[in-house]
């Protein structure tokens, strides 16, 4: 496919799905910085116990970059106990409060309103902060047209056979915002509709269910 017809089958599968799940109002939260816990606590966790961990961060009064620096690290760990890796996501969300406070003095605006590219790398220099980490925040609580991947979207596409030159992080990121407009709003509600196809949808059984089935390689060529 020429760049044309790759930015038409993208928008082509974006529209698709908008239709089929509606608008996902994705990332839930009620100010940036829970977007910013919430970025740390999802990896490899289930949205639902992200969410009963941010829930016991609030209970606690705990939901800001001062009480998290202040917070002994085992009790952070025991409030985030249900997103699992307690541990490890309890240092992960010091070492992102420390850094904020001693870069930023916990001013997300100014954070914010670092260059693009320039913050993404900021962000992946912190403790915890990997590629679809840095990419969430960047999206969801800067509000930059940054396109997260994550393994749906990576599987989806590839099944429907839409896969760029390099199989990787970069690759597929690459592949969207090279042939979509920069759209913060889109990237937002792209992204949001590919974990939900990705998770409710997106299995053998529930192929003839799904809205891409007809454009969908993996479907055509495997008995269901």
């Amino acid at each position: 496919m020429d760049d044309q017809s790759l930015g038409r089958a993208l928008t082509d599968i974006y529209r698709r799905l908008l239709s089929r799940f509606g608008p996902q109002h994705w990332w839930p939260a009620e100010e940036p910085f829970e977007v910013i816990v919430g970025a740390i606590l999802t990896q490899s966790a289930a949205w639902g116990n992200v969410e009963k961990a941010i829930a016991n961060l609030k209970r606690a009064g705990a939901l800001s970059p001062t009480k998290l620096r202040r917070l002994q690290l085992p009790r952070l760990a025991k409030l985030v106990h249900p997103c699992g890796y307690y541990n490890a996501k309890a240092l992960k969300l010091k070492s992102f409060a420390f850094w904020l406070g001693n870069h930023y003095d916990d001013d997300l605006n100014r954070l914010f309103a670092v260059d693009t590219d320039d913050l993404r790398q900021q962000l992946l220099s912190v403790h915890g902060v990997g590629r679809e980490t840095a990419d969430s925040i960047l999206l969801y609580a800067a509000g930059k047209p940054v396109f997260v991947i994550d393994a749906y979207t990576r599987r989806i596409l590839s099944r429907i056979g839409l896969t760029p030159e390099k199989d990787s992080y970069a690759g597929y990121q690459a592949f969207f915002m090279e042939h979509l407009p920069p759209d913060t709003e889109m990237f937002n509600e792209y992204h949001a509709l590919l974990v939900c196809q990705g998770k409710n949808v997106c299995r053998r059984t529930l192929c003839p269910r799904c809205c891409l089935n007809d454009i969908c390689r993996f479907y055509t060529l495997t008995p269901v």
